[in-house]
């Protein structure tokens, strides 16, 4: 965080750069109350109304708790604390989780506070990169724009992955700008840069990966060092990054198969097989074996697939646009704007590296999310929101450097102009919902794109006065959506940013505003189903989404049959009633009964398992309701084989498993659940008594008919 020398920079690069360097005001007094006040407004925020959303996605936070109970859950990253099944992704993304829950106990904040001090750490990372080439107010600008943007707020309050991958993908292109500075430390900034990459691996596998490519690049091209030390320094980067993702890798591949848990997405429990086929290639072209759906490859029509349309509209369309796509038209906009402002720079300037950096990672995620034909949700694209925000920045501040000259002042009204377009836009695809505010945009942004226009020409004052409605206008409708995010809860396995008039998943575990309406979506999904926070009565609310024209929700198979799956309304788990999560169970809890909870917790110590049913999110209700182990047949989608009829048949016989929790109103999964392991269910329901505790099918494994 210390100030750079200011010339060193401007040596390296051109006149007119020069000039760009001179007169920053990073030791200014009130550099630092700006940066803490930013921090500190960030932090407020993401914790406003937290424990609304209570377990959250429940599939991570059943994982949390077993992490919590047993060191050997939290290393594998297991589902329950007996080490059944993991779930399926690596544990990186559990472990912050998993201690906090063991020093302080199983509740809402404690799941979910530190995935907002990710949020917090993510704006301060960013600002310090980019407040080293271009000033403090840049940076201001940049963390500012991160903070703001919905998809982000979304999952710094959530407990999924990309919570800890975007914090340290923001990280690793940290470390790669710091080596690009040069000097003896440089190697070791890159190969901090190595970790991080490995430790996202650790979160989410091959995702991590994405950005390598042109990070690399830039480092091998514009490094200020000769050719043979730039290779050198990024095969020690290299080395890094593999001993960093590759000792955890190693030691579950090594792992005795017998004494660990199955592992989780697989299809022949291998870490290796999940990382390249569920998680790695199955994402690009569709073909993900035990997904939802199947695995037989993309299908769908023209331009699409099972999960959504695809192409390069992908992120503007009435899904995704809400999420990430605010200032991403002005992020690529000032991309171009600052190589084209630093063309004439030499190979080594740091300016024009930066932005290198930053535009390479975002044109490469872009391009990647919006041609994958595999499983694609909305909230991904948080991995976007660091990259437009250091773009939009920069670009920023270099074309007010540059603003005396004509084309520069014009690309900043262009860039305010088109913003507020875009924003008029996405607000009008949500008419009733504070429809005031998208005129209010749109005019306040053309005014600020005339006075940007004539920025150079006019009193400093004014100018200013220009850029600050111009950035005002461009955040507004962002802002709006974001404080839509945190006043609402979230669970589920497909979340959505905004208001809850928005497109998005609504009742699939999605939204949740406090007092609102379940809604029916036609074709037979549906959006109903009641949701209260964990502990003490810690937020409540019931979800509520309405999809047109009878389809699945966008980051669902869009040739999910329809009438298949319905949630039930009921109170969240652990807090009685009766109703299962949405889509029968698949993407949220069940939602557990006291009578049923009771059931469970009778005698739980004589058993490894309390109980076990088709489904993790269906087993995790139970387990965080009884804080005991469940063991959730077939993983996920309930699809893995795992265990097999034989091993459960010998669980049984040794009195490891109390109940099986089966079909019936209020948990999730049929027969079979949903993905299959239809013989467990068959053979159980043919062997044990059946009984009805609370609204849930309870076979007693100790009592054969």
């Amino acid at each position: 965080m210390t100030t750079p020398n200011p010339a060193a920079p401007a040596a390296r690069g051109s006149d007119r750069l020069a000039r760009f360097w001179r007169g920053r005001t990073e030791d200014a007094p009130w550099v630092r109350p700006a940066f803490l006040g930013l921090l500190a407004a960030t932090g407020l925020l993401y914790l406003w109304n937290l424990s609304a959303s209570g377990y959250a996605n429940s599939f991570y936070s059943a994982a949390v708790q077993a992490g919590g109970e047993s060191w050997k859950a939290f290393f594998f990253g297991s589902l329950d604390a007996a080490n059944a099944i993991t779930v399926d992704k690596p544990p990186a993304a559990l472990w912050s989780m998993a201690l906090s829950v063991r020093l302080f106990g199983l509740g809402s904040w404690q799941i979910l506070v530190p995935e907002v001090l990710m949020g917090v750490a993510s704006v301060g990372v960013l600002y310090a990169a980019v407040r080293r080439r271009f000033g403090a107010g840049a940076g201001l600008i940049a963390g500012l724009v991160l903070a703001l943007t919905p998809v982000a707020a979304l999952m710094f309050r959530f407990n999924n992955p990309d919570a800890l991958l975007a914090l340290l993908m923001t990280v690793a292109a940290y470390g790669v700008l710091r080596a690009l500075e040069g000097g003896p430390g440089a190697v070791k900034w890159l190969m901090g840069a190595g970790v991080a990459f490995g430790f996202a691996f650790l979160a989410k596998t091959l995702q991590a990966f994405l950005i390598l490519p042109p990070l690399a690049l830039v480092y091998a091209v514009c490094a200020p060092s000769g050719l043979g030390r730039r290779i050198r320094d990024l095969a020690l980067a290299g080395l890094a990054l593999l001993v960093s993702a590759g000792w955890w890798v190693a030691l579950v591949e090594l792992w005795p198969a017998s004494s660990r848990p199955y592992v989780g997405g697989s299809q022949n429990n291998s870490f290796l097989e999940l990382t390249f086929g569920y998680n790695g290639l199955g994402r690009i072209n569709g073909n993900e074996t035990g997904s939802v759906g199947g695995g037989g490859g993309p299908g769908g029509g023209a331009g699409g697939g099972r999960w959504g349309e695809t192409g390069i509209g992908r992120m503007f369309n009435d899904a995704v646009g809400g999420q990430i796509s605010w200032l991403l038209p002005a992020a690529l906009l000032l991309l171009v704007a600052g190589l084209v402002v630093t063309r004439r720079a030499p190979r080594t300037d740091t300016a024009r590296s930066a932005f290198l950096v930053w535009g390479g990672a975002l044109l490469i995620t872009l391009a990647v999310f919006s041609f994958m034909a595999g499983i694609f949700h909305e909230y991904y694209t948080i991995a976007l929101a660091p990259y437009v925000a250091a773009l939009v920045g920069m670009g920023a501040s270099v074309l007010w450097e540059e603003r005396t000259r004509f084309a520069a002042s014009a690309a900043l009204a262009v860039t305010a102009a088109v913003t507020a377009w875009w924003a008029w836009t996405l607000l009008g695809r949500t008419p009733d919902w504070l429809p005031w505010l998208r005129w209010t945009v749109l005019v306040a942004g053309a005014v600020a794109a005339l006075g940007l226009l004539v920025s150079g020409r006019v009193d400093r004052r004014l100018g200013l006065a220009a850029a600050g409605l111009g950035l005002a206008a461009g955040l507004a409708g962002p802002f709006a959506y974001t404080l839509a995010t945190v006043d609402t809860g979230h669970q589920g396995s497909i979340v959505t940013a905004g208001p809850s008039g928005g497109r998005g998943p609504g009742g699939f575990g999605g939204r949740m505003p406090e007092g609102g309406q379940g809604g029916q979506m036609p074709g037979g999904f549906d959006g109903q189903g009641q949701g209260q926070g964990q502990r003490q009565g810690q937020g409540q609310g019931q979800s509520q989404g309405r999809m047109p024209g009878g389809t699945p929700p966008q980051g669902m198979p869009q040739d999910m049959p329809q009438g298949g799956f319905q949630g039930s309304r009921g109170e969240r788990p652990g807090l009685g009633g009766g109703g299962g999560g949405g889509m029968g169970g698949l993407l949220n809890g069940a939602n557990v009964g006291a009578e049923a909870k009771a059931a469970l917790l009778k005698d739980a110590g004589s058993y490894t398992w309390v109980a076990a049913t088709v489904g993790a999110q269906n087993a995790a209700g139970y387990q965080l309701a009884t804080e005991k182990p469940v063991m959730a047949i077939g993983g996920f989608n309930g699809s893995d084989p795992s265990p097999t009829l034989a091993q459960f048949k010998q669980y049984v016989a040794e009195g490891k498993v109390h109940y099986f929790i089966g079909s019936g109103e209020g948990n999730g999964g049929g027969p079979g659940g949903p993905g299959g392991n239809s013989e467990i269910s068959t053979w159980v329901a043919a062997t044990f008594e059946k009984a009805t505790v609370g609204s849930a099918t309870f076979y007693d494994l100790t009592k054969e008919k």
